[in-house]
């Protein structure tokens, strides 16, 4: 079983950048696609972007598109979400997982973003 943590969250102002890093055990890391998810209080897990085993490929949601930058390093079973110009609405417990995701989740981070 991959153990997944996430880290690198806080408080921000409106504007600001924050990197969040997961770290994975486990083998199988390098194999699989990884997704970046979050959850803001009174809605549903959405995922915000997602990268291909070897990083050659990203997804991102349209509200993130041009602000967070998904990138891995596989040597380091280490996946990071890079997020620029944040905002308010950003505000959300962000999660790592594979992608698709397995039924574990981790504790994920909190990123709150202050207007």
């Amino acid at each position: 079983q991959v153990h997944l943590v996430e880290s690198g969250g806080g408080l921000v102002q409106a504007g600001g950048s924050l990197r969040l890093s997961c770290a994975a055990s486990g083998s199988i890391f390098s194999i699989r696609a990884m997704g970046w998810y979050r959850q803001a209080p009174g809605k549903q897990r959405e995922l915000v972007a997602a990268i291909t085993s070897g990083g050659s490929r990203n997804y991102y949601a349209d509200s993130v598109k041009g602000r967070f930058t998904i990138s891995r390093d596989n040597g380091k079973d280490t996946v990071y979400l890079q997020m620029t110009s944040l905002k308010p609405e950003d505000t959300a417990v962000y999660y790592c997982n594979f992608r698709p995701p397995d039924e574990n989740w981790g504790q994920g981070t909190q990123v709150t973003v202050s207007s």
